[in-house]
């Protein structure tokens, strides 16, 4: 073969090389764009000081969180945990949820949690707002649940004040605002001694529900609700029955085939057998492919994954005069979309019309039957009034269809909200001006030039060669881009064990667990620990991915670091594998820093 042959076959074989990988991130992008509508990066926060012994007695709290971890879809939503008193007692780093293990890491971390003296809700509150800020996913809805009485108890020997840790919570409240991140609450009154209105303006404030109850078995409850009404659900109440110690059977209608997840969740305090029967009548096991099952002292779930539409059969054996409470919640692949507006700005006396339709995987939904049992309104909130109004729209099978006249020379926001028995949608908002001045009508439609005069034009050869090199000069930088791309967005597997010693007391911090594959490409030591003020210095700490599960320690900073009771040089980049530790000494203060790395 000639030079030249060989030549054109090496640039075409690179050719097809580039558009293979390009066509690989465009494929597995789009994996990724078009995966479960609604996911969620979520910090638990939970009161653990001694006066919970008297407000939840039983530690139901811990139950109730171990339950919205079970309700989790199988994949992809984020849980982080923290416990406090009047400081951070333990704390868990959002933890992606890839499998089953990942759920009874959470749920162990839970039980693992001890109480201990004095409370100070501005130190958890705040905390968990440095969770989600320095570690959410953009892609994912943020949120905060707080397990709490509501009640403060200082420390008089650290001169902390009530005054102060207003302060310091109210600041705390108004970024999470700010941020978009609504913080549910839950007062636990066993003792009669809520603090209820701090609780319920904390969830005012952020957009959010706050729940209260005296009876800490309420809270399986509480939580599902939680966990419907973020991601825009409906608990679907099944029935109760009082256990008769045999099989009694319920039905569960699984309305359609957009259905991702079924969670049905048995709350008793006893616990209970359960079988299921699918709806062509073949018994499913339990569990098997089709259906996970958790268990707890308190409560049953059965998670169906892509359950056929039609009615299930659901058998439950309790134990005799037992109280057995069924509930049902769907998790739906659904979005809710309005068709674009020809324009932002309208003159009073304008009729807007408006069409609204639901979206499956980022496509438009055609299906009628999704369509049959949903009715829609047109919410149009008065900016300038601050009045909000509803407009029916109409249910044409496919797409909800309705108009709206513009009263007032105002601002206006409008969102449509779709519904049915099981979740609701709501579009995102849209903003449209009538004030004067302000009127607009989009510009009219031109027809394209015609360039035709009947005669044959030689076909344009060079500028066709310039588009085929231009092309290839393209892919080639698009491919270098690639490859710094793929380095600098590489990912970490295992989790880095952090634990710190006061060298002043000889105290030592419980250990925290820092999850490492939300990171991309490189972190610091620093942003492990919740980019904590006094220990500024470790942000010089940075890790990035090595080859075989292994991570790199470098360090420009001259800090000592220790393996083994020796120092090493970590400027030129200290390798990590499974089960090394090393220790980092600080000395800007007097603590001790012992890292783990585990994968």
């Amino acid at each position: 073969m000639s030079k030249r042959k060989k030549s054109t076959s090496s640039v075409l074989l690179i050719l097809l090389a580039m558009l293979l990988m390009l066509s690989s991130l465009h494929v597995q992008g789009a994996y990724a764009a078009n995966g479960q509508a609604s996911q969620i990066d979520a910090v638990l926060v939970v009161d653990v000081s001694n006066s919970m012994n008297t407000s939840d007695t039983n530690k139901i709290g811990n139950e109730a969180m171990k339950m919205f971890i079970d309700m989790l879809s199988v994949s992809g939503d984020r849980v982080g945990i923290v416990a406090y008193t009047d400081k951070i007692q333990r704390e868990k780093a959002l933890l992606e949820i890839n499998t089953q293990s990942d759920k009874e890491d959470l749920k162990q971390f839970i039980d693992g949690l001890d109480r201990g003296p004095y409370t100070d809700i501005a130190v958890g509150v705040k905390e968990a707002i440095k969770v989600l800020q320095n570690g959410a996913d953009p892609n994912h809805d943020p949120m905060i649940v707080l397990l709490a009485d509501g009640n403060n108890d200082f420390d008089k020997a650290s001169g902390r004040t009530a005054a102060q840790s207003d302060q310091e919570l109210d600041a705390a409240v108004e970024e999470a605002k700010q941020a978009g991140i609504p913080i549910y609450t839950i007062g636990l009154n066993a003792d009669g001694k809520l603090n209820k209105e701090a609780l319920a303006e904390l969830s005012d404030k952020t957009g959010a529900k706050s729940f209260s109850t005296s009876s800490a078995e309420d809270l399986p409850q509480i939580l599902s609700e939680i966990f419907a009404s973020h991601l825009k659900l409906k608990i679907v109440p099944i029935q109760s029955l009082t256990g008769t110690g045999n099989y009694q059977e319920v039905t569960v209608n699984v309305p359609n085939a957009n259905v991702l997840e079924a969670n049905i969740s048995i709350m008793s305090s006893q616990p209970v057998e359960t079988e299921l029967i699918d709806p062509s009548g073949n018994a499913v096991a339990i569990p098997s492919n089709e259906v996970l099952v958790t268990k707890s002292k308190s409560y049953s779930l059965l998670k169906l994954l892509n359950p056929s539409e039609g009615d299930w059969t659901l058998k439950v054996k309790g134990v005799s005069k037992d109280k057995i409470d069924i509930n049902l919640v769907f998790n739906y692949d659904l979005e809710l979309a309005m068709e674009p507006l020809p324009s932002s700005s309208y003159k009073q006396g304008d009729e807007i019309a408006v069409s609204s339709y639901l979206t499956s995987n980022g496509q438009k939904l055609a299906d009628a039957e999704m369509y049959k049992n949903m009715t829609a309104v047109l919410k149009v909130k008065d900016l300038d009034a601050g009045t909000t109004e509803e407009i029916p729209l109409t249910n044409t099978g496919d797409k909800f269809e309705g108009t709206y006249k513009i009263p007032e020379e105002h601002e206006y926001e409008l969102v449509v909200r779709a519904e049915e028995k099981s979740f609701y949608r709501e579009s995102p908002a849209v903003n449209i001006s009538a004030k004067p001045g302000g009127a607009t009508t989009p510009p009219p439609a031109t027809a394209p030039e015609e360039t035709g005069t009947g005669e044959e034009k030689p076909f344009p050869l060079l500028p066709v060669i310039l588009s085929v090199l231009g092309v290839l000069v393209l892919l080639a930088v698009g491919y270098f881009l690639l490859h710094k791309m793929k380095q600098s967005n590489r990912g970490f597997v295992g989790q880095i064990v952090l634990e710190i010693r006061d060298e002043n007391t000889g105290d030592k911090t419980y250990p925290q667990y820092k999850k490492l594959t939300a990171f991309r490409g490189k972190f610091t030591l620093h942003q492990l620990l919740q980019l904590a003020p006094e220990l500024k210095e470790t942000e010089d700490m940075i890790f990035t991915p090595g080859s075989n599960d292994r991570i790199i320690l470098t360090s420009k900073s001259g800090g000592t670091v220790e393996r083994s009771g020796r120092a090493v040089d970590t400027s030129k980049g200290l390798e990590l594998k499974s089960g090394d530790r090393i220790t980092l000494p600080l000395s800007s203060v007097d603590k001790t820093i012992f890292i783990e790395y585990l994968v």
